[in-house]
């Protein structure tokens, strides 16, 4: 069975509550001041079967100017809208700017409904269909059906009801069950023992019972209580449908209309939208920079100033790129609809489709900026994520930050970021928590980097196995993580970009300069070391015959990575072979006797306390002994 949303529009008190009720059976007229007035101020809803089965949501919305903002909020998720004329006045100001809304906000499908016919004579009803033609001419409703009712008798309204359930059965699409849940919420109240209730069309995904969601934007979790579709409880309900549901966690007091229920990360609160705007033909205004203007979008309506990107002005009949800055956040997504009225007196001067919902603040008359929306306006979903990737070249992003930007399901996301890696335009890196995407500029700008700050390194340094990874990443990668960065290291390592050595980075066919100076102190130091024997001496007090302290400092690093010699204490080095054979004696004391001291290290190497003592301590570190608890006794470890 398929779920289909419909709405009315047309000018107050051409019956559109009264065609719902002959088709329902049911007043939507919830409010006393509503019944009374004889006018429709807020949404109502119902429901009816049709004869394919499907079961059609109905929404009337307010025909009266002062009520448009319900009526645009009313819009969100119809898959068809009634246009309802009546037949004695023909099409009437609210008309046009219903349809002028309905246009804006992406409506395709449409009936027009002459109501009212019972009234009329034949040849007056001829002229009025004749005439509402021609002024719908060049609109999305120039191909629409036309119906002549009367709601009051009865007239008319199976032929209705078989042209409601063909196109809803043919034309109208199913929507999107697989993305991420999205509702908008139009009405928030509370009963009694129940708690909070929301209502709204379910514009994509599905909602089930005890599921967690987040209220945006708010920004509070609140947990799904139980569920209604069309009066009935239910245990999930899915795009399409009118739903009623009661949340826990949530109090009526913080919903309003223009709240977002969705899961919890799943977007991504906003007080700035990239949109591109068209002004409308029969708009009196020219939108100037700066304008204030009534934003709505879903069922949001909020305050903003509208900042002409492209142009000077936007006259009637054109478009533009432009930057609104909200005086309140929302959360929306790339492709929502909207519509701009002027701030006063409120009238309608355009709308369009929102290219950009987490856009940076943009100067005007940018050609970088502009071509960036061009591609987001003409774009794929998989191009928006790799505009995404790419904006993030020097943090890299992941694909659940994508979908939060983005508004769309992680697999969605995924599914992109695939075609992407398969095209060669991104990479990626799994991590335990999620996946970072790197944008293929990106991985080319950083070796790029890297091997260039490598070189330099390694002209200024040749005594050095190159240069430390922490320091590459706190110079030149400070924004990367360091675990992301390991996994670019070696990335970078496998694809033969740079070659590491212990904790040293180099490029692939660097080698350490093994040169006369080289020679000359590395023989130094190992002859001093060898002479020395188990009398230490410090490094700091080896004469070194005319080289730089720094250097000498150099080349000591490299008989350490290399192994030659062994560092015993922060000053004090000497040959591996001697280490070594100070461990196995050591080894062989401790087999014959449980405890050692100092004092026999001393006699054991024929060497100094002073000498003696590092060489336990040494031997603690690499676990062959222990302390005792005595500052001078050791055991085996």
């Amino acid at each position: 069975m398929k779920n289909v949303i419909i709405g009315t529009a047309g000018h107050i008190d051409h019956g559109k509550t009264t065609l719902i009720k002959a088709l329902t059976g049911r007043n939507t007229d919830r409010w006393e001041e509503e019944q009374r007035r004889g006018i429709t101020i807020d949404l109502g809803f119902t429901w009816f079967d049709l004869p394919s089965g499907d079961r059609a949501g109905i929404i009337d919305v307010p025909g009266h100017e002062k009520f448009i903002n319900n009526m645009a909020a009313g819009v969100v998720g119809m898959d068809l809208v009634l246009l309802v004329i009546a037949a004695d006045e023909g099409i009437m100001p609210q008309t046009r700017e219903h349809v002028d809304i309905l246009h804006l906000l992406g409506i395709e499908k449409s009936i027009i409904v002459l109501n009212k016919c019972d009234i009329v004579e034949e040849d007056w009803l001829e002229l009025v269909e004749e005439e509402v033609k021609e002024e719908l001419e060049g609109t999305f409703l120039a191909s629409a059906p036309v119906v002549k009712v009367s709601a009051a008798t009865g007239q008319g309204l199976d032929e209705l009801t078989e042209v409601i359930s063909h196109m809803t059965s043919d034309e109208v699409v199913s929507k999107d069950t697989e993305t991420i849940p999205r509702l908008p919420i139009d009405r928030a109240f509370s009963i009694s023992g129940f708690g909070t209730i929301i209502t709204g069309t379910l514009v994509s995904g599905t909602i089930s019972k005890e599921d967690t969601l987040e209220m945006y934007p708010i920004g509070k979790e609140c947990k799904i209580r139980s569920i209604q579709v069309h009066g009935e409880d239910k245990k999930r309900c899915c795009a399409g449908q009118r739903v009623a549901i009661n949340l826990s966690n949530v109090k009526k007091k913080e919903v309003r209309r223009g709240c977002v229920l969705a899961p919890p990360n799943s977007m991504k609160n906003t007080d700035l939208l990239d949109v591109n705007l068209h002004v409308l033909e029969s708009s009196m205004r020219v939108l100037t920079n700066h304008m204030r203007l009534h934003l709505f979008t879903g069922t949001s309506e909020i305050l903003c100033r509208a900042v002409l990107l492209d142009k000077e002005e936007i006259g009637p009949g054109e478009s533009g790129y432009v930057q609104l800055r909200l005086e309140e956040e929302i959360a929306v997504r790339r492709g929502d609809k909207f519509v701009v009225r002027f701030y006063s007196p409120m009238e309608t001067v355009g709308g369009g489709v929102i290219l950009e919902p987490n856009p940076s603040i943009k100067k005007r008359f940018r050609e970088d900026a502009i071509e960036e929306l061009k591609r987001k306006e003409s774009g794929t979903s998989a191009d928006i994520i790799e505009m995404r990737i790419k904006e993030h070249h020097d943090t890299l992003i992941t694909i659940a930050e994508l979908a939060r930007l983005t508004a769309v399901s992680v697999e969605e996301v995924e599914n992109d970021v695939k075609k992407l890696e398969a095209e060669g335009q991104v990479v990626t890196f799994a991590m335990k928590k999620d996946t970072y995407a790197w944008h293929i500029e990106g991985k080319q700008t950083a070796q790029r980097i890297l091997t260039g700050a490598l070189e330099a390194y390694e002209e200024t340094y040749p005594y050095r196995y190159g240069m430390k990874k922490a320091e590459v990443q706190m110079t030149h990668f400070k924004n990367i993580k360091a675990g992301v960065f390991d996994r670019i290291i070696e990335f970078f390592e496998e694809a033969g970009y740079m070659k590491r050595v212990g904790e040293f980075l180099c490029t692939p066919k660097y080698e350490v300069r093994k040169d006369t100076t080289y020679e000359k102190v590395s023989g130094l130091m190992l002859d001093t070391f060898k002479k020395a024997g188990y009398d230490f001496v410090k490094y700091s007090e080896i004469e070194l015959k005319g080289v730089s302290r720094s250097t000498a400092d150099d080349i000591l690093n490299i008989l350490l990575q290399e192994e030659q010699i062994v560092k015993v204490t922060e000053d004090m080095y000497t040959l591996k072979g001697y280490i070594e054979s100070a461990r196995d004696i050591i080894q062989k004391q401790l087999r014959e006797n449980p405890v050692i001291t100092i004092a026999q290290v001393r006699d054991l190497f024929k060497t100094s306390r002073k000498s003696a003592k590092p060489i336990l301590e040494y031997m603690d570190s690499i676990k062959v002994t222990k302390k005792t608890g005595a500052e001078s006794e050791r055991v085996a470890y």
